[in-house]
């Protein structure tokens, strides 16, 4: 009789909380709705937001957030006489994500490919941030003769100095690819801690650098949903598990390469974007002191230069 006091009691409150996360999805998605247009990709809608016309430049975001993050190089590298396209990466902001099979930064490269393919963006610089890193990668790696270049901020390239074996992050996204376990975890507990742990994650992401006005409130609020908390703990497993098979091939890479990091960057810039350096000897190397690991927010003019550098740079014969 206890043990089915108890198991009602624990289904209540699942209920309850389940209940609770969907008003703060709609209550989140109508204080920030999309504010660009959508793309279809093998069958899955991609928001994207698109300012200027010119040479087409490719933004993509990280693990945080969604195409807010470039809200100033949009505007700035229009006014430059670029075509610049930020995309909500599979799961984040208000594009779709594969149901069923991993959205690996292959996958997602692959998909990207298909939209600029919809929108006749040809040959565009690829701007990646943080995790977009690999998935600009594997881009350069599958479609080399596809794009004009690389500007890499801070990027991800390497797994193991990334997520080590053991961490939360990694134990957290095998349970959120356990079919009903990982609905049953997206939906109740794992909103309202990501709303707990919104204002220390943005604050580390951003630290030296001050946090812009308003952006922990959407962070908080959208970062928490339960798909795109999925994308984002998936996006770390899809990470360990497919970008070692890629490390050894980087150096083959023959597109003109621009990689950008902060000083003060927390985030093992010298293991990740030093390393990358060395590995692709073409590529140029830009430090910006006093700057973190937010680049696309916090140095927006620094962005749409290191585009300039990479337009300017000759490709490696």
């Amino acid at each position: 009789m206890m043990g089915m006091c108890a198991i009602t009691g624990v289904a209540a409150v699942m209920l309850a909380l389940h209940a609770h996360n969907q008003r703060e999805v709609r209550r989140a998605e109508n204080a920030f709705p999309p504010r660009g247009s959508f793309v279809t990709a093998e069958g899955l809608r991609l928001h994207y937001v698109s300012q200027g016309a010119g040479q087409p430049v490719v933004l993509l975001h990280g693990g945080i957030l969604s195409s807010c993050d470039y809200a100033g190089v949009l505007e700035l590298a229009a006014e430059a006489g670029f075509r610049a396209i930020a995309f909500d990466r599979p799961g984040y902001g208000y594009s779709e994500r594969p149901r069923r099979d991993m959205a690996t930064p292959a996958v997602q490269a692959r998909l990207l490919r298909e939209a600029l393919s919809v929108l006749k963006a040809e040959r565009p610089v690829l701007v990646a941030h943080s995790w977009s890193g690999s998935l600009s990668l594997a881009y350069a790696l599958a479609y080399p003769d596809e794009i004009a270049g690389l500007v890499l901020l801070a990027p991800g390239a390497y797994a193991g100095d990334a997520y080590p074996a053991g961490t939360a992050d990694l134990l957290i996204g095998r349970l959120l690819r356990v079919p009903w376990l990982g609905g049953l975890l997206a939906n109740t507990v794992l909103p309202p801690l990501a709303r707990l742990l919104a204002k220390p994650m943005v604050t580390a992401s951003f630290s030296p650098d001050p946090v812009p006005p308003g952006y922990l409130e959407r962070a908080r609020a959208l970062w928490s949903r339960p798909g795109q908390l999925r994308a984002n703990r998936e996006d770390i497993l899809a990470y360990v598990r497919t970008v070692p098979q890629w490390e050894p091939r980087y150096a083959d890479i023959r597109t003109p390469v621009v990689i950008v990091v902060g000083d003060a960057d927390p985030f093992h810039p010298a293991l990740q974007a030093g390393r990358l350096h060395r590995e692709i000897g073409h590529s140029r190397l830009v430090v910006l002191p006093g700057t973190a690991h937010m680049i696309p927010d916090v140095r927006p003019e620094a962005v749409v230069e290191a585009v300039h550098m990479v337009l300017k740079h000759k490709q490696p014969s």
